[in-house]
C-alpha cells in the first residue's frame, strides 16, 4: 500500500524546520547507505547525531504519535529516528530497495523495515525533478508532495529519486517496524478501519455496507482454504 498522509506537520512547524535545515551543515549522504545503495546514492544528509537532526526528529515523532491516519495505516511498533536529506544540482538516488534490518544508532536495538516514509520540507514549485518513484505490483508511482505531507510505502518496493535540476529537494526519511509484518494483511486492516470509521460517522442511509462486504470477501480469499 502506498499512502499519502497530508499535513503531518503544520505550516508553522514546517517554517521552523526550514529555518533549521537551511542553516544546517550537510554531509555526503553515502554515510547511511549500504554497500550496494552507496553506488546509486548522490545527495547530502544531516549528520545523524547533530542537534538539528535530533530536534527535528523529535518534532516528527511527536507529530506521528498524534496522527490517526498514520497510526491506522502503519500500525507502528517501532519508528527509526528520522533522517534528513537534500538533493540539488542534478543529484539523485538510483533504483534500490531499503535494507531489511537497520541498527538504531547509539543503541543495541534493531528494527525490521516494514514501511518506508518520506516527509517533504520543500514545496513542489521550489524545485524541478526530485520525484520519489515507487514500483509495486500495481505499476510505477511518482510522488512529489507539499511541505509537511508524508508518503508511506512498503520497504520491499524498488524506488528511486529523480535528479533535481533546479532548486533543492529537502525531506526527512525513516522506517517503521509494524505490528503486522505482511503488507497485504496490513492493507486489509487499514481498509477495514477506514470503513468502520465511515460507518460510525455516516447517516444510516449512507452506510458503507458494500465496502465492508468487499473487505469480507478479500479476507476470505486470503485466509480460506477450499
Amino acid at each position: 500500500m502506498l499512502l499519502a498522509i497530508p499535513e503531518v506537520l503544520s505550516a508553522e512547524q514546517v517554517k521552523r524546520a526550514r529555518r533549521i535545515l537551511d542553516s544546517a551543515e550537510w554531509v555526503d549522504g553515502k554515510v547511511t547507505a549500504g554497500r550496494q545503495s552507496a553506488q546509486a546514492k548522490n545527495n547530502q544528509q544531516l549528520p545523524e547525531g547533530s542537534g538539528a537532526a535530533q530536534e527535528l526528529g523529535e518534532m516528527i515523532l511527536n507529530a506521528l504519535g498524534q496522527n490517526a491516519l498514520f497510526i491506522s495505516a502503519a500500525l507502528p511498533l517501532r519508528v527509526f529516528p528520522p533522517l534528513f536529506n537534500r538533493y540539488a544540482g542534478g543529484q539523485s538516488f538510483g533504483t534500490h530497495v531499503d535494507n531489511a534490518i537497520r541498527q538504531v544508532p547509539g543503541t543495541g536495538h534493531q528494527i525490521r523495515t516494514d514501511l518506508s516514509a518520506t516527509l517533504f520540507f520543500a514545496m513542489p514549485e521550489e524545485y524541478d525533478g526530485g520525484e520519489l518513484v515507487v514500483e509495486d505490483t500495481y505499476g510505477v508511482h511518482s510522488v512529489k508532495l507539499p511541505a509537511g505531507h508524508l508518503v508511506l510505502y512498503p520497504s520491499t518496493s524498488l524506488h528511486h529519486v529523480r535528479p533535481v535540476t533546479r532548486g533543492a529537494r529537502i525531506a526527512s526519511f525513516f522506517w517503521i517496524q509494524s505490528m503486522v509484518r505482511d503488507d497485504g494483511q496490513r492493507t486489509l486492516l487499514f481498509d477495514l478501519d477506514v470503513a468502520i470509521q465511515k460507518l460510525n460517522r455516516a447517516p444510516l442511509e449512507d452506510s458503507p455496507v458494500v465496502q465492508l462486504t468487499g473487505i469480507y470477501h478479500n479476507l476470505m480469499r486470503r485466509w480460506a482454504e477450499a
